[in-house]
């Protein structure tokens, strides 16, 4: 079963697996070099990877994804359109779906694809990963607003990773209790953060590009890679984002 509760007939043997998510496919061709036969085009890491491009996560090549033969595709619910699986499910291919929503589900679930839908065995960088993440936070707590699209104005909301994340970082989420997960925003609605995150994806949110927007706000630029994606990138996630919202806070708040 999948994270959506889906029987997935995975073969005996896997050789072929088609990723449609960034933080996925750097998570199979890190454990399984060589597994990988097609991933998106943004698919960016690890870097030099030597796979059939399939366009993007909400467009992908149904046809090229099909002709590479899979024998299975790793997808997320919240990553890839259920129009799309659906249809190469139609088409006899086996489709992992991860939907995790919170640092320990993240690692949970890719334990489980790495090993029930690619085959594989559990990796070491797992094992780091949660260690990383295993110590609570004692320190400040502080409120924050962690928009993700401008032009609509977008923000995180309820049951998100990221929010989770940050969450372990010491930062809790202002509309963790929005009734939607990623609701448009009026940036006058927002007055009672303390702090703006910023990460730079999906919105490649700069010092350039987001912080003048909320003038009297501190406002951290962080990385996305590290607040949004699962995989190998959570062994140092912790320590990357702990630094940037540590240095780049006036004085005032690293040290408090």
């Amino acid at each position: 079963m999948d994270d959506l509760g889906f029987a997935v007939d995975v073969p005996g043997r896997v050789a072929r697996v088609v990723s449609l998510v960034p933080s996925l496919t750097e998570a199979i061709a890190v454990t399984g070099p060589g597994l990988l036969v097609g991933a998106t085009d943004w698919c960016v890491r690890p870097a030099g990877l030597d796979v059939v491009r399939v366009r993007g996560t909400k467009n992908p090549d149904l046809s090229k994804v099909v002709s590479l033969a899979p024998d299975v595709v790793c997808a997320n619910a919240e990553e890839n359109r259920k129009i799309d699986l659906d249809r190469l499910r139609a088409a006899g291919i086996p489709v992992w779906v991860t939907a995790p929503t919170t640092v320990d589900a993240a690692l949970v679930s890719l334990e489980r694809m790495l090993r029930h839908a690619c085959g594989l065995a559990r990796p070491r960088w797992l094992d780091a990963a949660r260690a990383a993440w295993a110590a609570p936070y004692t320190g400040r707590r502080r409120t924050a607003l962690i928009p993700v699209w401008r032009r609509p104005w977008m923000a995180l909301g309820r049951e998100t990773f990221a929010g989770d994340l940050l969450r372990r970082l010491g930062v809790d989420n202002v509309l963790a209790d929005h009734p939607e997960r990623y609701p448009r925003i009026r940036l006058d609605d927002v007055t009672t953060c303390e702090l703006v995150v910023l990460p730079d994806e999906p919105y490649p949110f700069s010092p350039t590009d987001g912080p003048e927007a909320f003038a009297g706000t501190p406002a951290v630029c962080v990385s996305g890679r590290h607040l949004t994606w699962y995989g190998p990138s959570l062994v140092s996630a912790r320590a990357v984002l702990g630094a940037q919202l540590a240095t780049r806070l006036p004085d005032a708040w690293r040290n408090s």
